[in-house]
């Protein structure tokens, strides 16, 4: 996993370097589509959980932070069999990048039945 996260950190790193002069115009996410357990499994590992992670870069992204609550992972905190909470919906994220950065406030036609919130995550 150090490994992957590393390569993961180089590649954006040269993407963002290559993309200097544009990055007023660039806005990249980055997510998992599921999350991990937080207690080991029988094989050493982690099984599927809830909560995950997203990053965003780019020039109008009120960078340099976390938005979002570590939802902690003591007694009563973890969701379920040992999951993390989730504190911030994906589709909260997304719908700001749709609106703010690609002009398309119809986020209703994509995440139907949802209203999103909106965490100034983009300047």
């Amino acid at each position: 996993m150090p490994n992957l996260m590393k390569d993961l950190a180089e590649g954006l790193a040269a993407f963002h370097a290559d993309m200097q002069d544009h990055q007023n115009q660039l806005t990249t996410v980055t997510m998992s589509e599921f999350g991990r357990r937080a207690s080991e499994n029988g094989s050493l590992g982690t099984d599927h959980g809830h909560g995950s992670m997203m990053m965003v870069l780019g020039g109008n992204v009120d960078g340099g932070k976390i938005h979002g609550e570590w939802p902690g992972m003591g007694d009563g905190q973890l969701m379920g069999p040992g999951d993390l909470a989730v504190t911030t919906d994906y589709r909260d994220v997304l719908s700001e990048v749709l609106t703010k950065r690609l002009n398309n406030s119809a986020t209703n036609q994509i995440f139907p039945e949802y209203q999103p919130v909106i965490r100034n995550i983009l300047k």
